[in-house]
C-alpha cells in the first residue's frame, strides 16, 4: 500500500515538475494609441512553423516545441503596421513580452480594392467579369495584395477563375447568392471600417469555418467585442466610381458589464462617375451588439444595410468610341437639363444575424449562427413595345450601316448619321413622351415604358462550426449549415414616361401573351409586367477537417457533402408554353456534391518550405444555368448534371526577415459545366423556326463544358533598408477549353415540339478563356520614413487578354444555308480567319500612392492620396463577339464592310484617375 502510494506521489511530482520546468513564451498585444487590448494579432516565431493567435484580453502563448537561444517574434494583423521583436528563449524558463503594441497601418485605409474596380463596370447580363479582389483584401501574401489593388482595375481573375469558386462568409455565414453563386459585395459596401477582421485562406489551403471553393474563404468576423474602443470620422473624394465618400464609425470595445457595440454610417454619392451618367447614390448602416455571459458564452446581434442605387455604362463598338471617347455611355440621355440614365442598378438587401459563442473548453469552440438576409434587387430598362429601338447605337443610326449598303455605300446617309451622333448620339427622352402623349390622344397603350427586372429573396440560413484542439498537434473542425431560398422574379413598371393609358402586357413582336389566363392585360405604373415566377432553393450541407502539425511537417485532410434541391413555381401562363409547361410547380430536382481535399508542408529549414494541396469537388449547378429560359417556363437544362472541379497547387515558399518568396505552380479543371446565354440572332439554319425565319430571339444553352486552367505565380518582397521596400509580383496563366460541349437554342419562336433546336458540337477546344489578361507582372517600391509620410509606386504589364467568343458560330450553324445544307460558296481559309479570336494589345499602368498622418495626443489625423492609370493609358480590359451574325456568310459580309456592322464590344479601362481620403481616428 505503501509502495503504490510512494508511486502515485512520485508521478504526480515528477508531472508538476515537468509543468515547472516546461519553456514557455507568452505575452500580450495592444493598442499604441489607447493601450488597449488586440485579440486575434498573429504571432509568430519567425523561421519556425510555430504561430498562434492572441486572444480576446490581447493574450498569446507557446507551450511546445518552443525553439531555443535567440529568436524574433513577428506579430501582425490587418489594419496595423507589422513588429518583429527579439527574445532569447532559455530551456525550462518562461519568457513573458507583455503589452507589445501594434500601430495603425493608414495604408489599410486605402480600401483600393473598392473603387478600382466596382460593379458599374460589369456587364450584368453576360457576367462577362467579376469583381474577386475583395476576396484577396485581407491577405499578406504579396502576390495576393498585388491582384487585389494593382491587376483588379484590368478585370484580372486570380488564376482564371470566377468568385464563384471562393467562399466570403461573415461571421461563419456564407454570403455567396444561390442564383449564381458570386458574392453580391455591396450588400455591405461603404461599411470598410467595420469589415477588417478577416481571416483568409487561398487556393485550397484549410479554413476553420468551411469547406470552401478553389480559390479559397474569406470570412469577415463581426463581433463586437473584437473592434477596438475607439472611432474614426472619413472623407474620400475621388472620379472613380463615386466622388464622394463620409463615413463614421466608433466601438465601445468590451465593457465591464459583459456589453460591446460597434456602429457605423457611411454615403457613398455622385452625379457623374468616370463614364458619364453612371450616378452613385449609396448609403450604408452597421450595428453590432455583444453581451457575454460568463467566461464561456456570448451572444452578438449584427444588422446590416447598405441600400445602394447606381447607373450603369454600355459596352461599345469601336465604331462608337472612335466617334466619341472611352467615357461614352448609350444608355442616357438629356430631360429637363439633367442626365437621365435608363438602366440604373438598385440593391437593397438587409442582413440580420444572430451568432451564439459557446467556449466548451480552453481547447473546443461552437459557434451556432442564423442569419436572414431579405430585399430586393432591380435592373431597369427601356421597353418599346411600340416604337423604335430608342439606343443612340442602334445599328440602323450609325455610319457603318449606310456604308455598307447593298447597292453600294450611301456616304450621304453615313455623314448625316455621324453629325447627328456626334452632336446628340444620345437617348432621346423628350421625343419618347411624345410619342406615348400622342398615343393618349388616340387612346393607343404606350410605346414606350421604364420597367425594371427584379428578383426579391428571402433567404434564411442556419449553421453551427466546431473548433477543437485535440492535442498540440491536432486541430479538428466541422459544420453543418442549412439554406433556404424563395426569390420572387419579376418585371415591374416604374414609369409610363407620359402615358395615361398603360401597357399591353404582351409580347408585341410576336403577340404571345405573358399572362395567358389574363389576356391583353393593360398595366400601369407598379404593376407587374412580362414575366412572375419564383424559385426555391434548399442546401444541407456538411464538412469535417483535421489539421496535423509537426515539427518536420504539418498535413490536413478535408471532406464535405452537400444536397440541393431546386424547384420553379410560374405564377403565371405562357401562351407558347400552355397550362403545366409555364403555370404551377414544375419538377423538384435534387443534386449531390461530394468534395475531397488535402496538403502537406514539408519544413526543409525555418526557411524553406514545400507546400503542396490538392482537392477534388462535385458541385450543383447555378440556379441561373439550371433553367434554360425560367422567365417563360419550366424547361430544364438537358441532361444536367453536377460540375466536377480538380485542383492542385504545389509552391515553394522562403522566408527571412529580409527577404519573402513564394512561387506557385496551379492546375485546375473544370468539368461538366453549363452555361445560360441571352441574345438576338440572325442567320439561323433549320426548319423549326416560325413562318420559316432565319432570327429569333434565342436563349444558349452550352453543355457538358471542360475548361483547363494552368499557370504559375510569383510574390517577392525584399525589407532592403528599415524604410524602403521592393516588391513584384507575376503571374502567368493559360486558361483555355478543354473539350467540344453540346450546343442548343430554345426561344418562343422555334416550332419543334421541345422548343429548341439542337446545333452539335461548339468547337471550343483550346479557344482562350474571356475575363481580363492570362498574364501580368507587377514591380513597384514603398517607402516608410519614420516621421509618418509613405510614397508607393508600381509599374503594371499585362497580356495575353481576349475576347469572349461567341459559341454559335463555331458549330454547324456556321457554316450550314437555312435549308440546312452547306453553303456553296464557302471557304475555309477565310472561315478561319473569320473565327479566329481577338486578341488585345499588351499595355503597361503606372499607379501611386501616398499619405501623411499625423499623431496628436492619443488621436491620428492623416490623409493618403492616389493616382491610378498615370500615363492616362486608352485599352481595352474586356469585350464579347456579338451573336448577331451566326453564319459565315453574314459574318463574311459584315467583316467586308468599311466598318462591321455588327463588330465586336468592349470594355476600356478609365483613363488617369484619382482618390484622396482624409480621416481623424480617435
Amino acid at each position: 500500500m505503501k509502495k503504490r502510494l510512494f508511486i502515485s506521489l512520485f508521478g504526480m511530482f515528477s508531472i508538476f515538475t515537468g509543468f515547472a520546468q516546461q519553456t514557455i513564451v507568452k505575452g500580450s498585444v495592444k493598442d499604441a494609441v489607447s493601450f488597449e487590448p488586440i485579440p486575434n494579432v498573429s504571432v509568430t516565431i519567425e523561421e519556425t512553423d510555430q504561430t498562434t493567435q492572441t486572444d480576446a484580453k490581447g493574450i498569446f502563448a507557446f507551450s511546445a516545441n518552443v525553439p531555443l537561444g535567440e529568436q524574433v517574434l513577428r506579430i501582425s494583423k490587418v489594419g496595423y503596421i507589422t513588429k518583429r521583436y527579439s527574445i532569447v528563449v532559455n530551456e525550462a524558463r518562461t519568457v513573458n513580452i507583455a503589452d507589445m503594441t501594434l500601430e495603425f497601418d493608414i495604408t489599410s485605409s486605402q480600401d483600393l480594392f473598392t473603387i478600382t474596380l466596382s460593379d458599374d463596370e460589369l456587364n450584368d447580363d453576360t457576367s462577362g467579369s467579376d469583381n474577386i479582389s475583395g476576396l484577396l483584401s485581407s491577405s499578406l501574401d504579396v502576390f495576393q495584395r498585388t491582384a487585389a489593388f494593382e491587376f483588379s482595375s484590368s478585370f484580372f481573375r486570380v488564376r482564371g477563375l470566377d468568385s464563384e469558386n471562393g467562399s466570403v462568409l461573415i461571421n461563419g455565414i456564407e454570403m455567396n447568392k444561390v442564383y449564381d453563386g458570386r458574392p453580391q459585395w455591396s450588400n455591405w459596401g461603404g461599411l470598410n471600417d467595420m469589415l477588417r477582421n478577416q481571416e483568409l485562406t487561398s487556393g485550397l489551403t484549410p479554413s476553420a469555418y468551411n469547406f470552401g471553393g478553389i480559390l479559397g474563404t474569406t470570412n469577415m468576423n463581426t463581433r463586437a467585442s473584437n473592434y477596438r474602443e475607439g472611432g474614426q470620422i472619413t472623407y474620400s473624394f475621388s472620379n472613380r466610381s463615386y466622388t464622394n465618400r463620409a463615413m463614421t464609425s466608433y466601438a465601445t470595445g468590451l465593457m465591464k458589464n459583459g456589453w460591446s457595440m460597434a456602429m457605423m454610417a457611411s454615403r457613398r454619392w455622385g452625379n457623374e462617375g468616370y463614364q458619364n451618367a453612371t450616378f452613385y447614390d449609396a448609403n450604408s448602416f452597421f450595428v453590432s451588439i455583444e453581451k457575454q455571459f460568463g467566461d464561456k458564452h456570448s451572444l452578438n446581434i449584427t444588422a446590416i444595410y447598405a441600400p445602394n442605387r447606381r447607373g450603369k455604362s454600355s459596352p461599345n463598338t469601336q465604331e462608337v468610341y472612335d466617334l466619341k471617347d472611352i467615357k461614352y455611355n448609350d444608355y442616357w440621355g438629356w430631360q429637363d437639363g439633367e442626365k437621365r440614365n435608363s438602366r440604373i442598378k438598385k440593391v437593397e438587401e438587409p442582413i440580420l444575424m444572430l451568432n451564439h459563442y459557446w467556449d466548451i473548453s480552453k481547447k473546443t469552440k461552437l459557434n451556432t449562427n442564423v442569419g436572414y438576409q431579405f430585399g430586393q434587387v432591380g435592373n431597369s430598362r427601356l421597353d418599346y413595345a411600340g416604337g423604335a429601338n430608342p439606343s443612340p447605337t442602334y445599328y440602323q443610326k450609325l455610319p457603318s450601316y449606310f456604308l455598307s449598303d447593298p447597292d453600294g455605300p450611301d456616304t450621304s446617309g453615313a455623314y448625316e448619321a455621324e453629325q447627328e451622333f456626334l452632336n446628340n448620339g444620345q437617348i432621346d427622352w423628350n421625343r419618347i413622351y411624345d410619342a406615348n402623349l400622342t398615343n393618349n390622344v388616340t387612346g393607343t397603350t404606350a410605346a414606350y415604358v421604364l420597367y425594371e427586372d427584379r428578383n426579391d429573396d428571402k433567404l434564411l440560413t442556419l449553421n453551427s462550426i466546431l473548433n477543437s484542439e485535440i492535442n498540440q498537434n491536432i486541430i479538428v473542425n466541422a459544420s453543418v449549415n442549412y439554406k433556404k431560398l424563395k426569390s420572387e422574379n419579376f418585371g415591374e413598371i416604374l414609369d409610363l414616361l407620359g402615358s395615361n393609358t398603360g401597357v399591353l402586357n404582351v409580347d408585341s413582336f410576336d403577340n404571345y401573351q405573358y399572362d395567358s389566363q389574363n389576356p391583353d392585360r393593360v398595366v400601369g405604373e407598379g404593376d407587374t409586367y412580362r414575366y412572375n415566377y419564383n424559385l426555391f432553393a434548399n442546401v444541407i450541407s456538411g464538412y469535417a477537417q483535421a489539421q496535423f502539425k509537426y515539427n518536420k511537417i504539418d498535413f490536413y485532410l478535408s471532406g464535405s457533402a452537400t444536397n440541393t434541391s431546386y424547384q420553379r413555381e410560374g405564377l403565371w401562363e405562357h401562351s407558347r408554353f400552355p397550362g403545366a409547361l409555364s403555370h404551377g410547380k414544375g419538377e423538384a430536382l435534387t443534386f449531390n456534391g461530394f468534395g475531397a481535399k488535402a496538403g502537406v508542408t514539408y519544413k526543409i529549414t525555418g526557411k524553406h518550405l514545400i507546400d503542396v494541396n490538392s482537392g477534388y469537388i462535385t458541385k450543383a449547378p447555378s440556379l441561373r444555368n439550371t433553367y434554360s429560359n425560367s422567365r417563360e417556363n419550366h424547361d430544364i437544362v438537358r441532361n444536367i448534371e453536377e460540375e466536377k472541379v480538380t485542383a492542385m497547387d504545389a509552391s515553394y515558399i522562403f522566408c527571412s526577415p529580409i527577404v519573402k518568396v513564394k512561387l506557385t505552380a496551379y492546375y485546375s479543371k473544370i468539368e461538366d459545366a453549363n452555361e445560360v446565354g441571352f441574345y438576338f440572332a440572325d442567320g439561323l439554319s433549320g426548319e423549326d423556326i416560325e413562318d420559316n425565319d432565319t432570327s429569333a430571339f434565342v436563349q444558349e444553352v452550352l453543355q457538358g463544358i471542360d475548361k483547363k486552367n494552368i499557370g504559375t505565380e510569383l510574390g517577392i518582397e525584399a525589407q532592403v533598408t528599415p524604410t524602403i521596400k521592393l516588391k513584384g509580383a507575376a503571374s502567368v496563366g493559360q486558361f483555355t477549353y478543354d473539350n467540344n460541349p453540346e450546343l442548343y437554342l430554345t426561344s418562343a419562336n422555334f416550332t419543334s415540339s421541345s422548343g429548341s433546336i439542337s446545333y452539335g458540337q461548339a468547337n471550343l477546344k483550346d479557344y482562350k478563356i474571356a475575363g481580363g489578361p492570362q498574364r501580368a507582372y507587377s514591380i513597384g517600391f514603398e517607402y516608410r520614413d519614420p516621421d509618418y509620410w509613405w510614397f508607393g509606386a508600381t509599374a503594371n504589364f499585362f497580356t495575353n487578354a481576349y475576347v469572349d467568343i461567341n459559341t454559335l458560330t463555331r458549330t454547324e450553324n456556321f457554316y450550314l444555308d437555312a435549308d440546312g445544307l452547306p453553303f456553296n460558296d464557302y471557304d475555309e481559309a477565310i472561315a478561319r480567319a473569320l473565327l479566329k479570336q481577338e486578341k488585345f494589345d499588351d499595355y503597361m499602368v503606372i499607379n501611386l500612392v501616398g499619405g501623411k498622418s499625423w499623431k496628436i495626443g492619443g488621436k491620428y489625423i492623416g490623409f493618403f492620396a492616389s493616382i491610378g492609370n498615370l500615363l492616362d493609358k486608352e485599352y481595352k480590359t474586356g469585350g464579347f463577339e456579338q451573336g448577331r451574325n451566326a453564319n459565315y456568310r453574314e459574318l463574311r459580309d459584315d467583316n467586308a464592310n468599311p466598318a462591321r456592322i455588327f463588330g465586336n464590344k468592349y470594355w476600356y479601362v478609365r483613363g488617369a484617375n484619382y482618390f484622396v481620403n482624409f480621416y481623424l481616428r480617435f
